[in-house]
């Protein structure tokens, strides 16, 4: 076979190790998974009641525009619904924008560490990869703007950034699109946008009116716990939009994703709760960091990076072989850390007690 030789060099995505996999290595009844950025309290009881109910025809094709989800989110936004692009998670998103802009004549500009489907997509197009480091956590925007040149043609932006929780504050975000040069596409990840509270946090809606080189990813993966039905979409100009519908796969989105997705929008209070629900539960990390002395990023999303200064892997086995999946930062860039994503009250008092008995094995 004559593989891309660009193929034959990239690992494919490994998810974090399933409920199932850990109780049969361990011989344990009970797993708290908070690895993968999920919403600990699923999704909106409406939308499961609308998912019941729901009688499709198994034998016909999806909605390939996505109607009813298209102008129910058209309207929530107040965009056009011409300015909406979906996809099978906003993954799918990522991988439309890779392919349409990018090949072996070309080159991208991203943070490190950061989202790695990013890189992962570029490679796949052969595609240069220009990776700036983060600064203390956050972009180094000037950095970033100093690596461009006359063949970028995509500049990647997460906000709040994953792995560290970090964002970028609407004056520095304005400040840089108006920087870059109108013929590169600048992609501002928000996969963890309806987490946000920063006061400073910025208005993505708002700069699309000024910037027509610019599009919004958004998921409903995370805070509508929706991550098994797999939908995310971007926004942008309407010429934008345009080219990249070519480069979408027909009927990307099923059926029952996209009535999830439609009701779950309509259950703002939901989302408030699960967002009153995830500050409370940061406030309990930020704590526990603080009385055991430990770095850590203040985040901005649904999870949280502490530094224990040592092997994150050590850490992350420590809390595996005792019920608890959570990221060893290792493979996120930041070898002595570990990612946790917020749970419940409870879930989160359950991994911190043993928090404790790991840093008091360890003294």
């Amino acid at each position: 076979m004559r593989w891309k030789k660009q193929l034959l060099e990239l690992s494919p995505y490994l998810p974090g190790k399933s409920i199932e996999e850990v109780k049969k290595q361990y011989g344990l009844e009970k797993i708290t998974k908070l690895a993968s950025n999920e919403n600990p309290f699923g999704c909106s009881d409406k939308v499961l009641e609308s998912l019941k109910k729901y009688q499709p025809k198994t034998e016909l094709y999806p909605d390939g525009y996505a109607t009813n989800l298209r102008e129910t989110l058209a309207e929530a936004l107040q965009v056009d619904i011409n300015q909406l692009l979906f996809g099978n998670g906003s993954d799918e998103i990522i991988q439309i924008i890779s392919r349409a802009l990018l090949h072996s004549d070309s080159n991208t500009v991203m943070a490190t560490p950061t989202f790695p489907q990013y890189r992962h997509n570029a490679i796949l197009e052969g595609a240069e990869v220009r990776e700036v480091p983060l600064k203390n956590g956050d972009h180094d925007l000037d950095g970033m703007l100093a690596a461009v040149d006359e063949k970028t043609n995509v500049i990647w932006l997460c906000s709040p950034n994953n792995p560290t929780g970090t964002y970028i504050s609407e004056e520095k975000m304005a400040s840089f699109l108006s920087k870059v040069p109108q013929d590169i596409l600048v992609v501002i990840d928000e996969a963890y946008y309806e987490y946000a509270v920063a006061e400073d946090y910025h208005d993505s809606i708002n700069l699309l009116k000024e910037f027509k080189n610019l599009i919004v990813l958004r998921t409903f993966s995370k805070i509508y716990g929706l991550a098994s039905m797999r939908v995310g979409y971007g926004i942008a100009d309407r010429d934008i939009i345009r080219a990249l519908e070519p480069a979408r796969e027909p009927f990307n989105t099923n059926s029952f994703a996209q009535l999830a997705a439609k009701t779950s929008i309509e259950d703002t209070e939901f989302v408030e709760v699960c967002k009153l629900k995830n500050r409370e539960g940061l406030e309990q990390f930020y704590q526990f960091c603080g009385e055991n002395a430990l770095e850590y990023f203040p985040s901005q999303g649904n999870f949280i990076l502490i530094n224990f200064n040592r092997d994150g892997d050590e850490v992350f086995q420590y809390l595996l072989s005792r019920g608890f999946i959570v990221r060893s930062g290792k493979a996120l860039g930041f070898p002595s850390c570990v990612r946790i994503t917020v749970g419940s009250k409870e879930q989160n008092e359950g991994l911190i007690e043993l928090l404790k008995e790991f840093l008091a094995e360890e003294l």
